[in-house]
Parts: structure tokens; C-alpha cells; sequence
């Protein structure tokens, strides 16, 4: 039994090595060489990389068992190498992305972004109040001016959901539960989060884990693309991959954090009165601020 479990779990680190870290550094590598023998100037020249493949496959040194044994290990170090270095910039990606706004750059961001909303909610509560005469009074495009109030919401929720405080729009959405179960309830999230993942059923902490995982792997994309970015300096369409890269990962980034912060409230929602029962809290009401502050009081330890 022992054996066949860490049989198992060799090829799982086997399997979540070769994929992370091994495939994606050889891909690089092999980009690299490209770069190296083509540049600018032969791009596209296949020829050209044929033949120097058939120049070092000819080569005496090529022959050799143990040279080649040795080029094969080192190609499988460079390239866990420079994955772990991909994976070490995506987790500086994902705390950048969830940054406080310390320092003056986050704080300029931050600061641009909340004007940019703020301007938004103006345009946004000027449609609406338009709107809603044109409906109070029956003006014939009461119909076409509600329709620009909500395409004015779209813009301004397209920055934020709430008055932005991150420099980044991921770290707004994270940030956003906590903010509306505050407002609503006076429920301290950060407090209860533990509790309420105790609570929670595994097919939600599955849920809930793999919005997480998604998260962790758009940043290694966004690291990977920032990787083929720099090589793009000496092979241009390596900056062509580089760019899809970024792109794609910002976009998965933003999906994650969304299913991540929509998962997260809802959670809250529904298993708060579980957890005021499980802490010999009564709820009659229900849901409430006065139950929210009873909580939070209760979670932070402060009486």
C-alpha cells in the first residue's frame, strides 16, 4: 500500500513538473535557438535552421553517448530553470495584481483609476436621472434614454464594480466582497473566511480552489509572455507569441478573480447563518446588521 501511494505520488510531481515547469522551458529554449540562428533578418528562412540542425548533428562531438547525455541533462536543468523563474515572476504578478496602492507608482494608478470611475458614475447618474424623467414626464425616447443609462453603468462597472482603491482592477474584484458583506451586514469577511471554509462542502472548496488554480496559472502566462516579449528583441515573432500570451492571461486573470470574489460572497451568504449556529450566535432575524456585527465582534475576539 505504502509503495503504490508513493508510486502515485512520484508521478503526480512527475506529471506537475513535465507540465509546469519542463515543456514550457524546452518550448522557450527551443525559441531561443531559433532566435539565436535566424534574428530579423532570416525570420521566416527554415532553411537556414535546417541546416545548422544538420551542421551539429553532424559534428563528431554529436556522436558521442555521453555528450549527448550531457546536453540532454542540461537542457532539462535550463528549462526547469527558467520555468521556476516563470513561475517565481507569475507569483510576483499575482501579488502586484492584489497590491495595496503603497508606494507613489500604485498609488498614481490607484488614483487614475478611481478618477476614471468617478468620472464614469457622473456620466453614469446624469443618464439615469434623465432617464427617469424621461419616464415620469412619457417622453417618446424614454425607452432609448434608459437603454444609454445602462450602457453607461457597463462602462463605469467595466472599471470597477465599486469606487476602485487597488491600483489594479483584479485586486478591486477580490477586494469587492468583503466591501458589500460590510456595507450590508457589518460582517468582518477576513474574520469569518476561516470559519465559513470550515463549514463549506467540499464540492464549493473544490469550486472555490480551482477559480484559485486559474488565478496562479494566468499569471505564469503573463510571465511567459513577458519572457517572449525580451526575446522578441532579437527575433520579432517571438513578440507576436509574447503578446497573445500577456493577453490571454490578463483576460483568464480577470475571469478567475471574478468566479474567485463571486464564489467567495456567495459562500458568505449562504452559510453565515450556519456558522452564527455553529458559535452559539441566535439569528431570529436573520441575515441583519445587528447579526453581522454580533459576528464580526465574536471572530475578532473583541467581546
Amino acid at each position: 500500500m505504502t509503495s503504490a501511494f508513493l508510486s502515485a505520488l512520484g508521478g503526480r510531481i512527475a506529471d506537475r513538473w513535465l507540465t509546469l515547469l519542463a515543456l514550457p522551458g524546452l518550448l522557450f529554449i527551443a525559441a531561443v535557438t531559433t532566435a539565436t540562428v535566424l534574428g530579423h533578418e532570416h525570420w521566416s528562412d527554415v532553411g537556414q535552421l535546417r541546416t545548422w540542425i544538420d551542421t551539429v548533428a553532424a559534428s563528431p562531438v554529436s556522436r558521442s553517448a555521453g555528450t549527448i547525455a550531457l546536453v540532454a541533462l542540461a537542457l532539462l536543468l535550463g528549462a526547469a530553470a527558467i520555468g521556476t523563474a516563470a513561475q517565481t515572476l507569475g507569483t510576483g504578478l499575482e501579488l502586484l495584481w492584489c497590491a495595496e496602492p503603497r508606494g507613489p507608482l500604485l498609488r498614481r494608478l490607484a488614483d487614475r483609476r478611481s478618477r476614471r470611475w468617478r468620472a464614469a458614475d457622473a456620466v453614469f447618474r446624469a443618464a439615469l436621472v434623465t432617464a427617469g424623467r424621461a419616464r415620469v414626464t412619457g417622453a417618446d425616447d424614454a425607452d432609448r434614454l434608459a437603454d444609454l443609462a445602462e450602457r453607461q453603468l457597463a462602462e463605469r462597472d467595466r472599471i470597477a464594480a465599486v469606487a476602485p482603491r487597488h491600483p489594479f482592477s483584479m485586486g478591486d474584484r477580490l477586494a469587492a466582497p468583503g466591501q458589500r458583506l460590510w456595507r450590508a451586514y457589518r460582517l468582518d469577511l477576513a474574520a469569518a473566511w476561516p470559519h465559513l471554509w470550515l463549514l463549506a462542502a467540499d464540492g464549493t472548496r473544490a469550486e472555490l480552489h480551482a477559480a484559485r488554480v486559474r488565478f496562479g496559472a494566468a499569471a505564469r502566462l503573463c510571465a511567459w509572455g513577458a519572457g517572449y516579449l525580451v526575446l522578441g528583441s532579437w527575433w520579432w515573432p517571438a513578440a507576436l507569441v509574447g503578446i497573445c500570451a500577456v493577453a490571454a492571461g490578463l483576460r483568464r486573470g480577470r475571469a478567475a478573480a471574478d468566479a474567485f470574489a463571486e464564489l467567495t460572497e456567495a459562500l458568505a451568504d449562504l452559510h453565515v447563518r450556519d456558522l452564527a449556529a455553529a458559535l452559539g450566535i441566535d439569528s431570529p432575524s436573520g441575515m441583519d446588521r445587528a447579526l453581522g456585527e454580533r459576528l464580526s465582534r465574536a471572530l475578532r475576539k473583541t467581546g
